[in-house]
């Protein structure tokens, strides 16, 4: 199952990536950006390194907010006056979410960006920076991707916060 995590924002506020790195550390979270991360070049998979980790990242894509939003009032009073958006994109890893999150932390803090898990109702940036930190601490209990065993995965108990769902 995938997941994805939206950044809306002004196309002339996507960082590069000095910019979004050094927005990474001013925040203190461990998380390095691949060398060669280009935005709006780059699509797919992109690596990072995670508290020393190097087998993590996730999906980034960019495009205008209009190839999503279109009459949906409710997507558009999230979206607002953005006209882009950089979607992040991963799967069953906490590791992997955790480095997504991460980024929609930096891009909302320093650029403005209106976080939306799923399409839902942004969270403020205090509170995605606490998940963020709960996220991490529950990848930091994840084994190696080499090393996890496939097991059947129960239904999510709906009480729990959406990332506690694996």
């Amino acid at each position: 199952m995938s997941n994805t995590q939206y950044a809306f924002l002004k196309r002339s506020k996507v960082p590069n990536r000095e910019a979004l790195q050094t927005s990474i550390d001013r925040l203190g979270f461990n998380l390095k950006l691949h060398p060669e991360f280009t935005p709006f070049e780059d699509s797919g998979f992109s690596p990072c390194v995670l508290d020393g980790i190097a087998d993590v990242g996730f999906e980034v894509f960019y495009s205008p907010a209009s190839n999503i939003v279109e009459d949906d009032a409710g997507l558009q009073n999230i979206v607002g006056d953005n006209d882009f958006f950089i979607s992040m994109v991963w799967r069953g890893s906490m590791k992997d979410c955790a480095c997504a999150m991460i980024v929609s932390c930096a891009l909302a803090k320093d650029f403005d960006a209106v976080i939306s898990y799923e399409l839902n109702a942004p969270e403020p940036l205090e509170t995605l920076i606490q998940n963020t930190k709960a996220i991490i601490n529950d990848a930091a209990k994840e084994m190696p991707r080499g090393q996890r065993q496939q097991t059947a995965t129960p239904l999510p108990n709906r009480s729990k916060p959406w990332w506690r769902f694996w």
